[in-house]
């Protein structure tokens, strides 16, 4: 045929199907995409799995996988099969289109469009929803578990009587099914009435009927069933209402029934029930009736009784029955909810008792005396002296101590300790080799006395262990693996074990050591397999090909404290703070963990990271919760890290948290039963610090039992800001060894104070036994504040403003210096309350802090000196001190008098003596002519405690030693 187009008629280009080789190379390269595809998503999953097993927890991976997986495969393929059903059952009853209407001939051609492809369609569609119903499902394995394996709590809620588990554990579950069955209705009506539409079972603007008999009958049921579901959700509602939250001006944040909600909500939701099942029943009634004027009339009144009943009662009983008498209708629930939250938190326990909190006269000689026994009084401030323990301890650049310090106990004596871990920042050359294979740990402990310092180092910490390697009077002289390789600052991989050496560490930059990881940690890089999952896992292709990983070689990932519990205990919640300490020769990380649930009835909730936050982790979370917010927690779980293996143990410390027991149920043989917990690790636990600043949090309201005095809120208590930095935010919890009263001895505790709110002055006062190995262990003392107490603001206020500080101040600034203010350490002492701070001094050239001066405030009495003996000697006017200190002195200590001070300076004198002798032999003069003088001085003050009159002691007094003499091995 001649072109009739009219256009050029040169040779045609055709446009043909691609050459052979070109189809071959495209399908080649498709199949190396989804081949590539598919290995990064199994090097995911590969790499999870050598993990898990390598930490001796492939348990817990396969259990939760396989729970993912069922969950996955039973509700996808539920929601597959409900909307794939329906749109197959629609398509069937579609009418024959033998009139076609204008607007079935407009649908007409997507029908012919559609037809060849059908059947795939179908199959596309039930799919998708299939594949998001079962992503949606799997994340509900925690829900499911908890469900399956549920432990009664024993307690009962006070409205329904049922046991607390069914709100934790049974709830959660059926709102979940419940959420399922509406998605599961909404899109299967939905797609029926698009295929009813599409095939003329339905018509919009057609005239005549605007449906056909069978998608009357089919839409009717799936609404029924929408309806059904409703009165379900009406049923779970009235449970619902002892969890519910809602705000109340007496608490702020209220959880569970009040007056209108028992009253008026309860009712109506009981009726609302009833009036959707019958809705629900006319609905299916369609099948018979085929027409939907009764259904729909029934819909119209669920929807106005709704309305009327559910929003517009309750708000008519609030009004006019509650309003008028808010206190005496709400008490009742006040109450309920007083004791559910006090319950949930593990408050309910708290003695509580009035203090007085002022001494307004009394024997200064006996004020004198009991302040030396009333506290341990810690001047080394863990959140000031890091810097300090980096510029004497830090040995080289590549380590690092962070930014607080840590507080525990070794031979009875508070201690502040930290680890010496690998900071990568600080490494001479970085490259691949040096960041991954070369510097893979840090390395010792370093620690030093709470309650003193070293007076050579003009304030400086007191080190018990120290230098690298580490040595000391706690680990036997450095008996113990010093290597670190899991920290709270080790976050990046390393490659160990292989032909490449790691630096162990070097001393004087001369003497390098090398050492070749031994531990039992880390994923065995010899297989091929492995080292490709993780050169795509880690994104580093020369894990693949590089000739530094070799036979032996294992990569350590996952490597702080947290992570780790985090990953094999996916349903605890880890506290902020793990800490260290030296078990059995070895480094462990301590790690306090928690069981929580927002399903406590009538319990009010909180938000972790909040109640968490303070002046310490102002920008940070210091609890990352699985759920945002709790009304139920317990620290249920201690947790240990190896610093060098990196071994987890799970310890069960709370054996009768219903919460944990379900836990243990779904992931049997995790958690190691409390009697196997070592007991020289239990003399290093603690009570956890986000565990007492939740409590604290809730006390601040629920320290009143009383629900009017409650309502009124005229009791309410505050957490006070930190008084001691600029940085906004509460002040932290602070360990503690102190003498509460009626005690007899003092107790490692963590404390902390209150202030009523919008006003300064002090409220109340808690602390908590804090040693594990304690029998009062979590027993929580608060001292409710009855007399006219200044609170740590004021205190602090005072403190600034005192003439001393002011000149200390402008001395220091003058010397182009500053000032930074410690722990504002609070100590109940007869009656009264004891405020002690250290200040320290840094030079704007020198990099930390040393301590120069205390402050002490006692009742009207604040003063500021240079030690804490002679501040306690001022505040109590200096009755009961005998001598002042000697300048070489510890300035943390009461002055020594007496026998005492005889011995301490020969003690001194010997210590002088052999300084002296050391350095003679290292022929070092600068340091044994300040020997000689030390010498001199101790000889001097021993000669002066021999002229001394002894000191008056009662005959029949036992002999008492100093609380905070060091022992003589230290």
């Amino acid at each position: 045929m001649p072109d009739r187009g009219g256009g050029p008629t040169g040779p045609r280009i055709r446009v043909g199907r691609p050459s052979r080789r070109a189809r071959t190379l495209l399908m080649t390269l498709g199949v190396l995409a989804v081949l590539a595809m598919a290995f990064v998503m199994f090097a995911g999953f590969w790499t999870d799995w050598l993990w898990y097993r390598s930490v001796n927890y492939s348990s817990v991976f396969t259990t939760t996988l396989w729970t993912k997986i069922g969950l996955f495969a039973v509700f996808g393929l539920l929601m597959a099969a409900a909307v794939g059903v329906n749109i197959w059952l629609a398509h069937r009853l579609r009418p024959p289109l033998s009139a076609m209407s204008m607007e079935q001939q407009s649908l007409d051609r997507y029908r012919m469009g559609l037809a060849p492809y059908k059947k795939w369609v179908l199959i596309a569609i039930t799919a998708l929803v299939g594949l998001i119903a079962g992503a949606s499902a799997s994340g509900q394995w925690r829900t499911w578990l908890l469900a399956l394996n549920g432990v009664p709590f024993g307690q009962k809620d006070p409205q329904f009587g049922l046991d607390v588990s069914f709100y934790a554990f049974d709830l959660p579950w059926y709102r979940f099914l419940l959420g399922f069955g509406f998605a599961a209705a909404v899109i299967s009506l939905v797609a029926a009435a698009l295929v009813h539409y599409l095939y003329g079972g339905l018509r919009l603007t057609s005239p005549g009927a605007r449906a056909t008999a069978a998608a009357t009958g089919h839409l009717s049921v799936l609404l029924g069933i929408f309806v059904a579901l409703k009165a379900v959700a009406y049923w779970l509602d009235r449970y619902g209402l002892a969890v519910k939250s809602s705000d109340f001006k007496a608490t702020g944040n209220w959880t569970g029934l009040r007056y209108v909600d028992a009253n008026a909500y309860l009712p109506a939701k009981t009726i609302l029930f009833c009036i959707a099942v019958i809705c629900a029943l006319l609905f299916f009634a369609t099948l018979w009736r085929r027409t939907w004027q009764l259904p729909v009339i029934g819909f119209g009144l669920m929807v106005l009784s709704a309305i009327l009943i559910g929003g517009l009662y309750p708000a008519i009983v609030q009004k006019f029955q509650v309003q008028p008498n808010e206190q005496a209708k709400e008490a009742p629930y006040i109450e309920k909810n007083i004791d559910a939250t006090r319950q949930a938190y593990k408050i309910d326990g708290a003695k509580v008792g009035d203090y007085r909190g002022t001494n307004d006269g009394g024997d200064n000689a006996k004020l004198r005396k009991d302040a030396d026994t009333a506290a341990s009084y810690r001047l080394l401030d863990p959140n000031v002296v890091s810097p300090t323990f980096r510029q004497l301890q830090q040995e080289r650049k590549y380590y690092q101590f962070p930014q607080t310090l840590d507080v525990d106990r070794y031979n009875g004596q508070d201690t502040v300790i930290g680890l010496r871990e690998l900071d990568l920042k600080g490494i001479p050359k970085r490259n691949w080799i040096n960041d991954h294979f070369t510097y893979t740990h840090g390395y010792g402990v370093v620690a030093a006395k709470g309650t003193s310092v070293n007076a050579d180092t003009e304030g400086g910490p007191d080190f018990t262990e120290s230098g690298l390697p580490a040595k000391g009077a706690l680990t036997d002289g450095g008996k113990y693996e010093q290597r670190i390789y899991y920290g709270e600052k080790t976050e990046q991989y390393s490659i160990v074990g292989g032909p490449q050496q790691e630096l162990d560490y070097e001393k004087n930059g001369e003497d390098t050591k090398n050492t070749s990881y031994k531990g039992g940690s880390g994923v065995n890089l010899s297989n091929p397999l492995n080292r490709a999952a993780y050169a795509v896992t880690m994104s580093e292709p020369q894990i693949l090909y590089s000739g530094a990983i070799g036979e032996g070689s294992r990569i350590l990932y996952n490597r702080t404290p947290k992570q780790r519990v985090e990953a094999v205990a996916p349903w605890l919640t880890i506290d902020g703070d793990a800490y260290p300490a030296i078990v059995k020769g070895k480094i462990q990380w301590i790690v306090d963990a928690y069981t929580t649930t927002n399903g406590y009835p009538y319990a009010s909730r909180t938000t972790l990271g909040d109640s968490t936050t303070d002046s310490l982790t102002t920008n940070q979370r210091a609890v990352v919760a699985q759920q945002n917010q709790v009304n139920y927690i317990r620290n249920s779980v201690k947790a240990t890290v190896d610093a060098y293996d990196g071994s987890v143990q799970l310890y069960e410390w709370d054996d009768k948290d219903p919460v944990l027991q379900t836990w243990k149920k779904a992931f049997p043989g995790t958690v190691k039963d409390k009697s196997q917990i070592d007991p020289e690790l239990k003399a290093h636990l603690r009570y956890p610090q986000d565990m007492f600043k939740v409590q604290r949090e809730l006390l601040t309201r629920y320290h009143v039992e009383d629900p009017a005095q409650f309502y009124s809120g005229s009791d309410a208590w505050q957490v006070p800001d930190d008084p001691t930095t600029d940085a906004k935010g509460a002040v932290p919890p602070y360990y503690l060894s102190l003498k509460m009263p009626g005690d007899e001895s003092q107790k490692f505790s963590l404390t902390t104070t209150f202030t009523p709110n919008g006003r300064p002055n002090l409220g109340g006062f808690m602390a908590v036994d804090a040693d594990a190995a304690s029998s009062s262990y979590g027993t929580i003392r608060l001292l409710r504040v009855t007399g006219d107490v200044l609170g740590p603001q004021q205190v602090q206020n005072r403190l600034s403003t005192n003439p001393e500080v002011t000149e200390f101040v402008r001395n220091t600034k003058g010397a182009n210096s500053d000032i930074q203010y410690g722990n504002l350490l609070t100590i109940p002492l007869n009656d009264g309350f004891l405020y002690v701070e250290p200040v320290y001094a840094q030079g704007n050239n020198a990099q930390y802090p040393l301590l120069k001066k205390v402050g002490v405030s006692y009742g009207k009495e604040t003063v500021f000196k240079n030690s804490l003996a002679e501040a306690l000697n001022a505040v109590f006017g200096d009755k009961g001190a005998v001598t002042p200190p000697d300048e070489g002195d510890d300035p943390t200590k009461p002055p020594a008098t007496g026998t005492t001070a005889l011995q301490k300076a020969i003690s001194d004198a010997q210590t002088a003596y052999g300084e002296g002798e050391e350095a003679l032999k290292k022929q070092d003069w600068t340091a044994y002519g300040k020997a000689q003088e030390k010498l001199q001085d101790a000889l001097q003050r021993a000669a002066d405690a021999q002229q001394a009159p002894p000191a008056k002691q009662d005959p029949k007094a036992p002999e008492k030693k100093d609380p905070k003499e060091p022992a003589k091995n230290e």
